[in-house]
C-alpha cells in the first residue's frame, strides 16, 4: 500500500487531496462537459448532486488505500481545474487524469501526471506505474508519451467509455518501469 502524499507541488500546480465539497467543483469544472468526459468511464453529471455520491466513494478509496488522488489547482489560485489519482495493487499503479477543457494544450496534465507518476515510482515496492487510453484519445496517448511512458501494445475490447459507445473498446496501454 503506498503511503498518503497529502500535497505535491510542480513549477505551476498544487496537487492537493481532496474533499466533500470538491464534488460541487468537479461539476462546476468539466463535470458537465460532453469533450472532457467523452473517454472517461462515468456519462457527464445533469445535476450537482450527481457528484456528491462519487467523491464519498473516491474519499471511501483513499482512506482504505485503494486509491490515491489529488486535486488539480494552479499553484497561486484556488480553483479546481483538474483530478490525478493513482490505483495502486502490489508492485504497480494505475494512472488516472481529467483537466477541465479551457485549461488544454498549455502542459498541465503531463505536469500534474509526470509528479505522480514520479512520485509513485519513488515509492518502495513500485516498479510500474502504467495507464491505459482509448484507441482513439490521442491526446491523452501524448501525455503519456510526454511523461515517459512507452506504449505496450493494445487490449482489446477493453473499457466502456459510455459517451462513446456501450460497448467495450480497445486501448492502448503505457507504462513506466524502474
Amino acid at each position: 500500500m503506498l503511503p498518503p502524499a497529502t500535497e505535491l507541488e510542480t513549477e505551476r500546480l498544487r496537487l492537493c487531496l481532496p474533499v466533500q465539497d470538491d464534488a460541487r467543483r468537479i461539476y462546476d469544472a468539466y463535470g458537465t462537459d460532453l469533450e472532457v468526459t467523452r473517454f472517461l468511464s462515468w456519462q457527464p453529471y445533469k445535476t450537482p448532486e450527481q457528484a456528491e455520491p462519487r467523491m464519498r466513494q473516491r474519499l471511501e478509496d483513499l482512506a482504505s488505500g485503494r486509491e490515491l488522488s489529488w486535486v488539480i489547482r494552479r499553484r497561486e489560485e484556488p480553483e479546481l481545474i483538474g483530478l490525478v489519482s493513482l490505483f495502486p495493487a502490489d508492485h504497480h499503479a494505475e494512472l488516472g487524469y481529467v483537466l477541465a477543457r479551457p485549461h488544454w494544450g498549455q502542459g498541465l496534465v503531463p505536469e500534474a501526471a509526470r509528479a505522480v507518476s514520479d512520485w509513485a515510482l519513488a515509492q518502495p515496492g513500485i516498479y510500474r506505474v502504467w495507464a491505459v487510453t482509448d484507441q482513439d484519445n490521442h491526446g491523452s496517448a501524448r501525455v503519456l508519451e510526454k511523461i515517459g511512458m512507452q506504449c505496450e501494445g493494445k487490449l482489446r475490447r477493453f473499457a466502456v467509455h459510455p459517451n462513446v459507445s456501450p460497448e467495450p473498446r480497445d486501448c492502448w496501454v503505457y507504462a513506466k518501469v524502474v
